[in-house]
């Protein structure tokens, strides 16, 4: 049959990328034994990545054909996380090791980007790729170096390049509190009590309430009324638990984690059993292997000796986004989906994970929920200062003698915590200003460092508390440069869901870029960033530049 002088049907070719039947046993080897179901997206991404150094697209049309999803849905979710290496065809592929060189504000004060030029110039680009990253959470051993899965603190060139051509890339696990331990010390009497109904879930939310317990990720919602809101609804529900400490300058929960994970394991076993959830979702940063292994240790241990019954965790990795950390993006995130914030009304309470109500915590708040009902609500809330309650754990670095988590009273004031915690100042160094919430808690100056730091104390100032992450700066430091480094990180972290913020963060850095900074446009900028961005991203972004503007205005060029 002829269509037209000189033309003949051809046999149909299929359009769109076709199944590579290689891939596709690849793929179903790798998930051999494991679930299909959609929100096990990341996970299996995760696990091609692992395996392969990239997700190459003949593995991603092979996922998606075994998941019974479209190519588009998963390529959206794998290109949302910095963590995930898309490989088209005939690109190059990336080479087999990476080295992350944190590029933060902590990291950034001690060397960083110096770091990164030699390490760029001294390893081989085929064998080792360099790249700058956002806060991987060791801020107190600045500059941090991740090669592989292994951490490599107080960086140097020889110790990091030692650790690339050794091979050391798995993670070094730390001497922690295991199960055996934690039992030992009276570990898991707390939740006996709470399932053999001795204590209640009224009982311990109030506990929580009178010792001042509140959300310790950076909100201080009351973890008591948190507790009685979840408990009085009705149906299934879930713990989801926050494990995505982005905020540059934090690092108090890795640290929690990597010596004593059973105390926020069991905190979360009493919240589960005492609000009656079905199952708990631990959130956990890809940042932090070691975290990752040790969880899976100790949670199979729970399984083995039986303290794991009804209630079982399931723990997710993240990929590297920071918004993460925003509970409804990480309940997306959790469900498979890009990090997108959601719109609110409903809160996660009335409608969460997989449209339920959601109990959602901080590591820190749960880590001293056993302490509470065993040393009682007094004890806790007694250990504040100033009227205030509770201990809090800073993630101290920069400019100090001895950075690290510091488990202080709730009040305590930065000059105190300099000088009782922090053994001074660094040699040379003149104390300038501050950091008392991370990068969107905005910057305090030495002159009001007589402050308590504490929910509420610090918000007269424009600035507020946080995830409790401080990082100080000298008189050697220009804040300038500190808020256009902050900024920098809010616009590679932003999600891009909302105008505001997607292009708010890009045109504030490229304003911060100029020699001399036009006020006016800044702070129209700031207005609109901070009035119409849909989270707490885009309307905290502002903060450290409007710090700068108020309290370094000599610097700021005014």
């Amino acid at each position: 049959m002829t269509f037209g002088k000189g033309l003949s049907r051809k046999p149909s070719q299929p359009k769109g990328r076709q199944l590579d039947e290689a891939a596709l046993e690849d793929v179903r080897v790798l998930l051999d034994g494991e679930s299909r179901q959609r929100d096990l997206l990341i996970e299996h991404l995760h696990k091609i990545q692992d395996e392969y150094g990239c997700l190459e697209a003949k593995h991603l049309k092979a996922l998606a054909e075994e998941m019974r999803l479209s190519q588009a849905e998963v390529f959206e979710v794998a290109s949302f996380y910095h963590h995930f290496d898309i490989v088209r065809e005939g690109e190059t592929l990336p080479a087999p090791l990476t080295v992350r060189v944190c590029d933060s504000v902590a990291c950034s004060l001690k060397g960083a980007d110096a770091l990164a030029s030699v390490l760029e110039s001294g390893l081989d680009p085929s064998k080792v790729r360099i790249q700058k990253v956002p806060c991987i959470g060791r801020c107190a051993a600045a500059p941090a170096v991740q090669v592989g899965k292994r951490a490599v603190d107080n960086a140097s060139e020889m110790t990091v390049l030692s650790s690339v051509y050794a091979g050391e890339i798995e993670p070094s696990i730390p001497d922690y509190v295991g199960l055996t331990a934690y039992l030992a010390d009276g570990g898991y009497n707390v939740l006996q009590r709470v399932r053999s109904g001795e204590l209640k879930a009224e009982d311990i939310a109030e506990y929580a309430l009178a010792a001042g317990l509140r959300g310790l990720g950076g909100a201080g919602f009351p973890t008591g009324t948190k507790w009685k809101i979840v408990n009085d609804l009705p149906g299934t529900k879930y713990l989801t638990i926050n494990g995505d400490e982005g905020e540059p300058g934090t690092f108090k929960d890795r640290v929690h984690l990597e010596r004593d994970p059973h105390r926020m394991l069991e905190g979360a076993l009493i919240a589960a059993h005492a609000v009656g959830v079905e199952r708990i979702y631990i959130y956990m940063r890809d940042e932090y292997p070691a975290v990752l292994e040790i969880l899976k240790t100790e949670i199979a241990l729970l399984r083995e000796n039986g303290i794991v019954t009804s209630i079982d965790f399931e723990l997710r990795r993240g990929a590297g986004a920071y918004i993460c950390g925003e509970e409804s993006a990480m309940i997306e995130s959790i469900e498979g989906k890009r990090g997108l914030p959601r719109h609110r009304p409903p809160y996660i309470a009335q409608v969460g994970l997989f449209g339920r109500p959601t109990l959602n915590h901080n590591i820190e708040t749960l880590f001293w929920i056993r302490d509470i009902v065993e040393k009682g609500s007094e004890w806790f809330a007694t250990q504040g200062r100033r009227d205030h309650k509770g201990f809090r754990s800073f993630s101290v670095s920069g400019r100090v003698k001895s950075p690290g988590v510091k488990i202080a009273p709730a009040g305590i004031t930065m000059n105190e915590l300099i000088a009782e915690y922090c053994d001074g100042m660094d040699e040379g160094h003149s104390f300038k200003g501050y950091l008392p919430g991370g990068a969107s808690g905005g910057i305090l100056p030495s002159s009001l460092a007589d402050e308590p730091l504490d929910f509420g104390t610090l918000e007269k100032h424009g600035c507020f508390i946080g995830s409790h992450a401080i990082v100080v700066f000298s008189d050697k430091d220009d804040m300038r440069d500190v808020a256009l480094n902050l900024m920098r990180f809010f616009e590679h972290e932003s999600c891009g869901q909302c105008t505001p913020c997607r292009s708010g963060t890009e045109k504030m850095v490229a304003l911060l870029q100029d020699e001399t900074w036009n006020k006016d446009k800044i702070a129209d900028l700031d207005v609109v960033m901070r009035s119409a961005s849909i989270c707490g991203l885009g309307q905290a972004a502002s903060n450290p530049v409007a710090s700068v503007l108020k309290f370094f205005a000599e610097e700021a060029g005014s």
